[in-house]
């Protein structure tokens, strides 16, 4: 068995080491805090991006038709998906070489300069054409960081767990991403409600991407403390082995993660410009809808991470996955309404299919992969399925929609995602709740 990586609160505190079977309470708290505190800025951004995606799509993509200007802008909120597979590969064979923190500590400062150039970033009308390239690159820069963030924080949370409370302590990265997110949803709630549209076109949407860069600095302050280093066990050529002696184990852990990110992304990000663009409801108005729904969250994932550590993790992910195969559908028909408690409806319907599918899925993200790759094989799976299919389904959503004319087809795609990771789980995951981590 590989031993866990080294680590320590500070590099002259006399902590003693975290181990499989129990973890002192003070140290638990500070591993919480720093394995939660980049994800809040790595998804803050990116929650901004897409809820202010109407308002970029004027000022960086203007065109006679709205709705093609908020496609191109969900192109670019695309493109930063796209590159996190090669951003995992690369934060995760720093995380499995050198060390977990050096993976933690780059990717936070590799997302806090594109989030303030962004805010400062000049529009078409001023710049022209180099508007648009300049915010995509932007967003590539971002995306090549969020492949590493994620992924080495749960591995950084659950390999400094006790054997117990491995969901319970890694779910805390999830819920990072998720209050990240709603402090995006939040902060241009708020810009929205207080200025006038002029005003948000004029310069109020920048507030939102400076605002950030407090809570990057927060981020890089926690984690330069924390030593976490690679596991004695850790290949010396992890991108190798991860294509070849355990792609497999890539492979399931990948589409485990598929029906997650699209209904993730589905509900608390594109539902946002759905509710604007389809529903007819006001800016204010959608982002409150989404922060209320985004709160409810962020109760449910402790309880679902306390449970599956009792009762393990292929039950709640079976759960989480019946209810978007079986019920997106449903659910889409709901959030299609005039009525704002029915849209809310709608959007528990999500929380609650998220949050069943999270509390299994953050432990056995780490747990089926092999220590030898973990850093490396967990994030270029995780940002496979996320990066291709979750952080394009706003993107695919508005195609859908403006092809078909059918404005409850983006639950076709949540369906088909659904059905993917349940037969995944149903018939290709062995549980790990109760297994040793190796």
């Amino acid at each position: 068995m590989c031993p866990a990586p080294v680590w320590d609160a500070e590099p002259t505190d006399d902590v003693p080491a975290a181990t499989d079977d129990a973890a002192p309470e003070t140290s638990q708290r500070r591993v919480i805090l720093a394995g939660l505190i980049g994800n809040v800025m790595e998804w803050y951004d990116f929650a901004v991006y897409g809820y202010l995606a109407t308002v970029i799509g004027r000022l960086f993509f203007p065109d006679g038709n709205p709705s093609v200007s908020v496609i191109a802008a969900f192109g670019a909120f695309a493109a930063g998906f796209l590159v996190r597979p090669l951003g995992g590969l690369v934060f995760g064979r720093i995380g499995d070489l050198i060390g977990r923190r050096h993976a933690l500590t780059l990717s936070v400062l590799a997302m806090a300069v594109p989030t303030v150039l962004m805010g400062l970033l000049p529009t078409y009308a001023t710049i022209g054409m180099a508007a648009p390239i300049l915010i995509v690159l932007l967003r590539i820069v971002q995306g090549l960081s969020v492949g590493g963030e994620y992924t080495s924080s749960l591995i950084f949370l659950a390999e400094h767990s006790p054997k117990n409370r491995r969901s319970q302590t890694a779910v805390w990265g999830m819920w990072g991403a998720t209050a990240g997110c709603l402090l995006g949803s939040g902060v241009a709630a708020l810009v929205s409600n207080l200025l006038s549209d002029s005003q948000l076109i004029a310069w109020g949407w920048r507030i939102p991407f400076l605002v950030g860069a407090l809570v990057a600095v927060t981020g890089f302050l926690l984690r330069r403390g924390i030593h976490a280093e690679a596991p004695a066990c850790a290949s010396k050529r992890p991108v190798r082995d991860t294509f070849g002696k355990h792609r497999l184990s890539v492979l399931k852990v990948a589409l485990l993660n598929l029906s997650n990110g699209v209904s993730y992304y589905t509900a608390f990000v594109y539902s946002v410009t759905y509710m604007k663009s389809v529903d007819k409801f006001s800016e204010g108005v959608a982002l409150n809808l989404n922060t209320a729904s985004m709160v409810v969250l962020l109760a449910v994932l402790p309880i679902t991470a306390w449970i599956s550590d009792r009762i393990g993790r292929r039950p709640l992910m079976i759960a989480g996955n019946l209810i978007l195969t079986f019920g997106a559908i449903g659910l889409f028909h709901l959030m299609h309404s005039s009525d704002r408690m029915t849209i809310f409806l709608g959007e528990i319907g999500f929380v609650l299919a998220v949050g069943l599918i999270a509390g299994g899925v953050v432990a056995a993200n780490v747990e089926l992969m092999p220590a030898t790759i973990r850093c490396t094989g967990l994030a270029f799976a995780y940002n496979a399925s996320i990066g291709l299919f979750g952080g394009t389904t706003p993107l695919i959503a508005a195609l859908l929609i403006s092809m078909t004319g059918n404005p409850i087809s983006p639950a076709w795609w949540v369906t088909g995602t659904g059905a993917i990771s349940l037969v995944t789980v149903l018939f290709f995951v062995r549980e790990t709740g109760h297994e040793p981590l190796s």
